[in-house]
């Protein structure tokens, strides 16, 4: 009875004690996890399924697309003879800075779109647009970037809009939406009459604040929410069009663009590979000068027509 005597209290005591011991851990848990930094919540799921309010704009050159499509459907006009080979030389650093930079240069951009419509004046609409299809096939399918496909095909699935918008052609750019499978594109267009191309451009080239303004306004006319958006680009140009939307992505960035991003703390994303691609930019793509010598070829003679 006396062992007995002595383990009942004991059991009693620890009982107790242990009630206590609970009771403090519980507190000091609560106390600690409200002085420690909190872990960063899981990012919430993007793009959201079933916003019918939401859509993705997709910069074509450089981030949906190695290179610049001008540039490709120049080569692809000049292997149907719509121009001579002449002067390669002198104009086929234009596309390989394009491609080494990464980077739009003006001057560059504005004399391809000069020999582009130099050398569609005078041709039927129709005719362009079935040799993009061709030209899709030849030149620009293989130059697709996988990464930056995957982040349009999500926001497909997720039932939500896809548009192109770019600087180039708006005929080759629907070419391109078309056969990805996307929405539909906004481009630079060119002045026709009566099915013909006149050499003139309606307003200005699709560029920079132009792009920014075509987004405004396709958002006003399919009743979207900006701020549910997400706009994907490569060049510091498309500032203007990533800053309206509620979800900008710097996709394969040129410095300007990744020193933004990170100031504004934006998502980036580089699909180019090789250390050189990291430090300046440079698509891992080969066959610099078989591209650039077609385009180039372009250039040189819309200035002699001109």
């Amino acid at each position: 009875m006396a062992a007995l005597g002595w383990l009942t209290p004991r059991r009693r005591s620890a009982t107790a004690r242990s009630v206590l011991a609970g009771e403090a851990s519980a507190e000091a848990a609560r106390k600690s996890s409200q002085e420690a930094p909190r872990a960063t919540p899981e990012e919430p799921e993007f793009p959201v399924i079933g916003d019918d309010r939401a859509a993705a704009f997709f910069d074509l050159d450089n981030t949906v697309m190695q290179g610049a499509a001008l540039f490709h459907f120049g080569r692809g006009l000049y292997k149907r003879k719509f121009f001579e080979t002449r002067d390669l030389a002198r104009f086929a650093w234009q596309q390989a800075w394009f491609r080494l930079a990464g980077v739009e240069d003006p001057e560059h951009m504005q004399d391809a779109r000069d020999s582009a419509l130099s050398i569609v004046k005078g041709h039927r609409v129709a005719e362009l647009e079935s040799i993009g299809e061709e030209i899709y096939d030849e030149y620009m399918a293989d130059r697709i970037w996988p990464g930056t496909r995957a982040l349009a095909q999500a926001h497909l699935d997720a039932g939500q809009k896809v548009w192109l918008v770019t600087a180039a052609p708006v005929e080759i750019a629907q070419v391109i939406a078309r056969r990805l499978g996307l929405t539909g594109a906004l481009g630079t267009v060119a002045e026709s009459v009566d099915g013909v191309y006149t050499g003139k451009l309606v307003g200005e080239p699709l560029h920079g604040p132009a792009k920014a303004e075509a987004v405004r306004a396709l958002a006003v006319a399919e009743g979207l929410d900006l701020s549910r958006c997400a706009a994907y680009s490569d060049s510091h140009n498309d500032i203007p069009m990533l800053s309206l939307v509620g979800h900008p992505y710097a996709i394969n960035p040129d410095a300007k663009l990744r020193r933004h991003a990170r100031e504004k703390d934006w998502r980036l994303r580089d699909y180019r590979t090789g250390r050189k691609a990291a430090k300046v930019g440079i698509p891992a793509a080969a066959g610099v000068g078989a591209v650039a010598g077609g385009t180039a070829a372009a250039i040189a003679l819309s200035r002699r027509r001109r």
